[in-house]
């Protein structure tokens, strides 16, 4: 039994379709912002603002700089983003595919919202690095392309224009970036052939030994690929153990606001690897980061919150071992409980990867395949926004 447990343009949109389009198989119903799906004149407004590199000092990044539509709204190969003046930050930049499901934004979930997120980038000192957000309105309530399609779509002009609806529009563009109709999807809800067997020995794994459903989760129904929660799972925060006291006990006494947190984390690798405490000082969250969806895994790569493991093999192999990157590697204190030894064998390993290769939508099944042939997905020998 399968069911084990109860962008550039406007092209983009064809990643779901128009109004009306069927939601793709596998995935939950949207929740919409407003309760409904954006009008199409504001999802063309908020494309528009993604990809205006006006919003930055240089004039030459935009929000498409680390979320491209042909790169499967990432910056990949790059392990962290680069920004203004080739300046690079500390994390990898998460897609932005399916990003409508997720509870928080940021790998640290310091914004709870896609038009919260949207703010940060623009005043970021190593992305956008604008002084304030009134650049931005300069531009929208001057530009006559602008201030007609904010005209039309929230009935607002000059200084009626504010971020809410500069943010609302972007977010209206991303929350219709989203794809199903896997491989996997067609075989676990529709029953068709279109898994290998090697391929259905990996899911096997994967909600069984494996243990990945627990945070990559599958339901009866749909699947969106994570808890929308906080783990320690070994990255990043090893190097920094003998610093945690010294690095917490400073965020605690700063009492940073989030867009100081924000700063923070980007600008210094050391206090990044804090993760959620650095939004929430609470000690559980020493080095989590939030379960990234693996829908589209295999054409996202490099993989982790700070891009430090280049393959899908190197992934499995890092959990394998219990949370490290070497077999026998201290752990860190603050580790997640559930992140301990599997015991897989390298046939197992090889299973595991190629059910993850079976998440890839049949839009980025292309760069998918160029990424393995390149060994940027799912090659690799065992051993090893934000």
């Amino acid at each position: 039994m399968k069911r084990v447990f109860a962008v550039v343009t406007l092209a983009v949109i064809a990643v779901w379709g128009s109004a009306g389009a069927e939601l793709p198989l596998g995935l939950p119903p949207i929740p919409w912002p407003e309760g409904q799906r954006p009008s199409e004149e504001k999802i063309a407004l908020g494309d528009k603002l993604f990809h205006d590199t006006r919003f930055s000092t240089t004039g030459m990044v935009s929000c498409a700089t680390c979320h491209m539509a042909d790169r499967a709204f990432t910056d990949g190969p790059m392990s962290v983003s680069q920004g203004i003046n080739a300046l690079t930050g500390t994390r990898n930049a998460p897609t932005v595919v399916n990003s409508v499901y997720f509870e928080t934004m940021f790998w640290d979930g310091r914004s709870p919202s896609l038009a919260d997120q949207a703010l940060h980038p623009f005043v970021n000192p190593v992305e956008m690095g604008l002084p304030d957000h009134e650049p931005i309105l300069e531009i929208v309530r001057s530009d006559a392309e602008y201030t007609a399609a904010f005209a039309s779509v929230f009935a607002k002009s000059g200084e009626q224009i504010t971020m809410d609806e500069v943010t609302e529009a972007i977010a209206a563009f991303e929350s219709i970036q989203v794809t199903g109709n896997s491989p996997f999807d067609q075989w676990y809800f529709q029953d068709a052939a279109t898994l290998s067997e090697q391929q259905e020995r990996g899911f096997n794994l994967f909600i069984n030994e494996g243990r990945c459903v627990s945070c990559h989760r599958i339901e009866e129904t749909q699947a969106v690929f994570t808890d929308n929660r906080f783990h320690n799972i070994g990255v990043g925060v090893n190097a920094i153990q003998d610093d945690i006291p010294e690095l917490a006990g400073a965020f605690i006494a700063a009492d940073a606001t989030l867009e100081e947190v924000d700063i923070k984390v980007l600008t210094d690798a050391r206090s990044s690897e804090l993760g959620r405490f650095a939004v929430t000082h609470s000690f559980d969250g020493i080095g989590a980061f939030k379960t990234p969806t693996l829908r589209n895994i295999a054409a996202t790569a490099p993989y982790m919150h700070d891009g430090s493991i280049q393959t899908l093999r190197e992934v499995v192999v890092h959990y394998n071992n219990g949370g490290v990157t070497n077999e026998g590697d201290p752990v860190n204190d603050f580790l997640s409980g559930g992140i301990r030894p599997l015991n897989l064998s390298e046939e197992q390993i090889d299973e595991l990867v190629a059910f993850m290769e079976a998440l890839t939508s049949p839009e980025y099944q292309e760069l998918a395949d160029a990424s393995a042939s390149s060994g940027t997905s799912s090659s690799g020998t065992s051993g090893g926004g934000r």
